[in-house]
């Protein structure tokens, strides 16, 4: 999203408004990026309107659909010129599928013909512009087919399966009911999301298009109350909106700064990879990587923010009464930053399309596939570059033996603080060398330059992680499960992340670019460590008992009007 002028200059091939090109050659940036920046400053400020002048309390819910995919389709077409008929092209097949397949197919259907659409836009792009960071229509159209997928997968949920099937966080995002085409479109063009995301779920979506998420759902455990959902006190956004864009600021700042110190186009040069030491090299990838983490910190803390000021986010409060704005939030960055493994720091980047990965294809296929399936599919997703594949390969390697290692050696270091302190600061430090590591043909993007780098590391973190998976194993015994069970039963020593109703909810290992999110669990996984699952959304039996107070909601939501 975001580039330093002196390493990307705008495309020839971007087609996009040039009215701002005076404005870009004064700040000294390219044309595409001025587009992008007043498309979202833009959408920050009418984000702002939308929460108040068309509030669900002063407004249908057709003036709120028919506002936010208009302001959609207008920044749109501003960004990307004729290009933007993909972003009309790809859903529209897609509504057809979903409105004329029958619902026991129209999942697989509807992937089929976005991922084709998606794949083949990508193709063109490479043939046209191979390697160039303009701005571009496969941005919007990788959001645009989680989007439609999810829908479907959620139809498909909400048709056919029953709720025994199904994980709480299906039950919960199961449609039942056919959108409507001014809700459909709504909610893939709606301005908040669509140049750079995060991925809102369709029912997460509606429910705030309609007021209902300002409505307090009964816990799953709770007595319902004869179906009655009470209406909760809808906070100002202000302090989180504020927070959200001086912490985008801060991290374009620090990404302009310093990626002209490590610039990556310096990894493929013959001097770098022949005339350097290999702890230089681990040192540079880390640092390089770490820096074009930035650009993508930057953009998507700037997305959420707009997301917020929108209304669109709120969870509910803590149990100190503060405000949660979290149901969308795509990145948490000292989280990452600082994490002590990779499953960790994978659950904490990008965790819109963690949650699409997951809900998608983790949660459905056999469990020994798992992880080699949404590997492939988040690598297709991303497009055809050989980098692409290079870095989810290995970083499902990496994560592999992570697992197995922590088996191996965590328990061993649990029992002083000094122990349990030594090893979270060794793994801390080891997991930035490995993402370094594993991600750096991400951003190179070629096939030759990354393993001409790797064969310079010797594939040492390959063999190692080999070394881990299938041979220590028969030397080192790891920690039993009854007393893994035993720990996780007692809450003793497993990671919680605080759930919008209160609850907490134990972390299990997760692949890459699976981990859930704080509200998509799996909880098969959960009873495997022993631990009861805990979801943030209600049960199946509230859900539906809830779909029988829509006309109770709706008269507490348009008493407000009055």
């Amino acid at each position: 999203m975001l580039e330093s002028p002196t390493n990307i200059e705008s495309s020839d091939c971007y087609d996009g408004s040039r009215i701002f090109t005076w404005l870009a050659d004064m700040v000294g940036l390219s044309v595409d990026l001025v587009n992008f920046l007043i498309c979202q400053i833009s959408a920050l400020f009418l984000a702002s309107l939308f929460r108040s002048f068309l509030h669900p309390s002063k407004v249908s819910c057709e003036v709120r659909h028919a506002f936010g995919l208009s302001l959609g389709l207008t920044f749109g077409y501003f960004c990307f010129g004729q290009q933007a008929i993909h972003i009309a092209g790809l859903p529209l097949i897609c509504y057809i599928v979903i409105r004329t397949q029958d619902p026991r197919i129209v999942q697989r259907s509807v992937m089929l013909v976005a991922m084709g659409y998606l794949l083949c836009v990508h193709l063109m792009r490479q043939f046209y512009d191979y390697g160039s960071y303009a701005l571009d229509i496969t941005g919007p159209l990788m959001i645009i087919t989680q989007k439609v997928t999810s829908l479907a997968f959620s139809i498909h949920d909400g048709f056919v399966r029953k709720d025994e099937d199904m994980t709480k966080a299906q039950q919960y995002h199961a449609i039942r009911k056919m959108p409507s085409a001014l809700e459909y479109f709504s909610y893939v063009w709606h301005f908040q999301s669509l140049m750079a995301g995060p991925l809102v779920f369709y029912k997460d979506y509606i429910e705030f298009v309609e007021g209902y998420n300002l409505l307090k759902r009964p816990a799953s455990n709770a007595s319902l109350d004869n179906g009655k959902s009470e209406l909760v006190v809808e906070p100002s956004p202000t302090k989180t909106v504020i927070r959200k864009v001086l912490g985008s600021l801060v991290c374009a700042f620090i990404f302009m700064k310093f990626v002209k110190i490590y610039p990556v186009k310096n990894m493929k040069d013959d001097d770098f990879v022949n005339g350097t030491s290999i702890p230089y090299k681990f040192w540079y990838a880390m640092m390089a990587t770490t820096c074009i983490r930035f650009k993508y910190y930057h953009a998507w803390l700037l997305a959420d923010a707009i997301c917020n000021n929108s209304g669109l986010g709120f969870t509910g409060y803590d149990k100190d009464g503060n405000a949660k704005w979290d149901l969308i939030s795509n990145i948490n960055v000292l989280s990452f930053e600082f994490a002590s493994n990779m499953r960790d720091a994978i659950s904490n980047w990008n965790c819109g399309t963690n949650r699409w990965l997951r809900t998608l294809v983790y949660e459905r296929v056999p469990k020994k596939y798992g992880t080699l399936l949404t590997f492939t599919l988040s690598a297709v997703w991303h497009g055809f570059y050989p980098g692409y594949y290079l870095t989810f390969a290995t970083g499902a390697l990496m994560v592999t033996a992570a697992r197995t290692a922590r088996r191996m050696f965590r328990h061993r270091f649990q029992s002083t603080q000094v122990t349990r302190m030594f090893y979270d600061i060794l793994t801390c430090i080891t997991t930035r060398i490995v993402m370094g590591y594993a991600t750096f043909p991400f951003v190179l993007l070629e096939f030759m330059g990354s393993i001409k780098l790797y064969l310079r590391f010797f594939l040492c973190l390959h063999l190692i992680s080999l070394v881990t998976i299938f041979i220590l194993p028969k030397f080192i015994r790891g920690e039993p499960r009854t007393q893994r069970s035993s720990r996780s039963s007692a809450g003793a020593n497993v990671p919680v992340s605080t759930q919008s109703d209160g609850n907490i909810t134990a972390a299990v290992d997760q692949p890459l670019a699976v981990a859930a999110s704080t509200d998509d669990l799996n909880a098969n996984d959960e009873k495997e460590d022993g631990v009861e699952s805990k979801h943030a959304k209600p049960s199946a039996a509230a859900t539906k008992s809830e779909a029988n107070t829509t006309p109770q909601r709706s008269t507490d939501l348009r008493s407000r009007r009055g």
